[in-house]
């Protein structure tokens, strides 16, 4: 709403969005994390990969439409997570595979209909986006704080995204309603969100997260639906099947590998 409503620009909407994210979550550490401290917390590394995710996929919705920058976005976090797995060692059972194959071709079916020959550089800036997504799930394996850590690493990031918003500062575009989408993207949907993804991704593998987290697309569909008023269509349904399913197999494929 904000990108493509001409509301921000995508350097000052990232660091609105970012800046936002550490203030709330400051104020969720302060009263109710069980750790009073976060400054030894968090990681410039993973800052670095939040950071190159949030810039990149400001910029790429600029040229970009939903569809098509889901599907390279989604595209390029499976890539990423399940080619580090597989390098780490993590071997995917059969039924893990059929749930892959399975989950993406919903993600494509869903978003097929609506994509074109998209622009070579708003592509390549939303891969960078998803295969630093992918980096920043897969350090969060580690976490054992999920709310400091997450809120360290909001906090680094916030040179950064100064950093960037210098460089662009001629073309820093900020209305009342960029702000405010800014604020709410920054503040609820990433801060909180994050630090619930951090929390989660301790009791999956790689391959699962990945999987996972084509779950989205299909929360997005039918959330339109309920606050959008956007009629429902088969290939909706079909697409969430599709991908739903695809997760139940990862699950599955895991769960008996663990119980044998």
């Amino acid at each position: 709403m904000a990108l493509r409503g001409a509301e921000a620009d995508a350097a000052g909407f990232t660091l609105v969005r970012l800046v936002s994210g550490a203030v709330a979550l400051i104020v969720i550490s302060y009263f109710f994390g069980r750790e009073k401290g976060f400054g030894g917390r968090g990681n410039w590394f993973s800052a670095f990969f939040l950071f190159v995710y949030a810039i990149s996929f400001s910029f790429a919705y600029l040229g970009l439409t939903a569809g098509t920058g889901a599907l390279i976005l989604f595209g390029s976090v499976q890539l990423t997570m399940i080619a580090v797995a597989l390098i780490r060692g993590d071997r995917p059972r059969l039924l893990e595979w059929l749930g892959l194959a399975s989950a993406v071709g919903g993600l494509i079916y869903l978003v097929m209909p609506g994509l074109a020959s998209p622009p070579l550089k708003s592509s390549v800036m939303m891969a960078a986006a998803g295969a630093s997504w992918g980096g920043y799930t897969l350090r969060g394996k580690a976490s054992t704080s999920p709310l400091t850590d997450t809120t360290g690493n909001f906090i680094y990031t916030v040179p950064m995204a100064l950093v960037a918003a210098i460089a662009f500062w001629p073309n820093l575009q900020l209305s009342k309603d960029g702000v405010l989408l800014a604020v709410l993207s920054g503040a609820i949907a990433s801060g909180i969100g994050y630090t619930v993804w951090y929390a989660a991704i301790r009791h999956h593998t790689a391959t699962r997260a990945a999987v996972l987290q084509l779950a989205v697309p299909v929360i997005a569909a039918g959330l339109g639906i309920i606050l959008l008023s956007e009629a429902p269509t088969m290939r909706l349904a079909v697409a969430a099947a599709l991908i739903l399913g695809g997760i139940l197999l990862t699950i599955f494929g895991r769960k008996r590998q663990v119980t044998r």
